[in-house]
C-alpha cells in the first residue's frame, strides 16, 4: 500500500473534478450495475497516470459535447478492494494501471490499458475518449 500522503493530492486531481471514489467491493457493483455510462479510472502513482492518464480524462470529460452519466475512480496499489472487484468487471482484460474503462448499462464497452496510455500525449488520451463518449453517451 503507498501512503497517505503520496496518493491523496493524486486523487484530489480527479475527485475536485467531479470523480466519485469507489473504495469498496460493495461500491464498484453498485456504481457499475447502474443503467446509463459510467467512466471508471484505475488511478495510480506513476509518471504515465501524472503526465498523460489524468490530464488526458481530465481534458476529455471537460471538452466533450457527450459525456458519460457517472464519474468515477479508485487509486491501484491504495483502494485495494475495489480496485480488485473493478478488475474482475474489466475481464479478460489483464490488469493494468492506469486504466480508462467506460462502461454502458453494466457492460464493458471501451477500455484503455496502461499500454496505450505510456507515450501518448494528453490531447491523444483525450480525443480517443471523446470519440467513445460519442459513440456510447447520450
Amino acid at each position: 500500500m503507498y501512503p497517505a500522503e503520496i496518493v491523496v493530492p493524486m486523487k484530489a486531481e480527479l475527485t475536485e473534478s467531479g470523480f466519485e471514489e469507489m473504495l469498496s467491493a460493495a461500491e464498484v457493483d453498485a456504481t457499475l450495475q447502474k443503467e446509463g455510462t459510467t467512466l471508471v479510472v484505475i488511478n495510480s502513482v506513476c509518471g504515465c497516470a501524472a503526465g498523460t492518464c489524468r490530464p488526458g480524462v481530465l481534458m476529455a470529460v471537460h471538452n466533450a459535447q457527450k459525456r458519460p452519466d457517472r464519474l468515477s475512480t479508485s487509486f491501484a496499489g491504495f483502494d485495494s478492494e475495489a480496485v480488485q472487484k473493478i478488475r474482475e468487471h474489466l475481464l479478460p482484460y489483464p490488469p493494468s494501471s492506469p486504466a480508462i474503462a467506460l462502461f454502458k448499462d453494466g457492460a464493458l464497452v471501451s477500455m484503455v490499458e496502461r499500454h496505450q496510455i505510456e507515450g501518448r500525449p494528453a490531447q491523444v488520451i483525450a480525443q480517443h475518449l471523446i470519440n467513445e463518449f460519442n459513440k456510447y453517451c447520450n
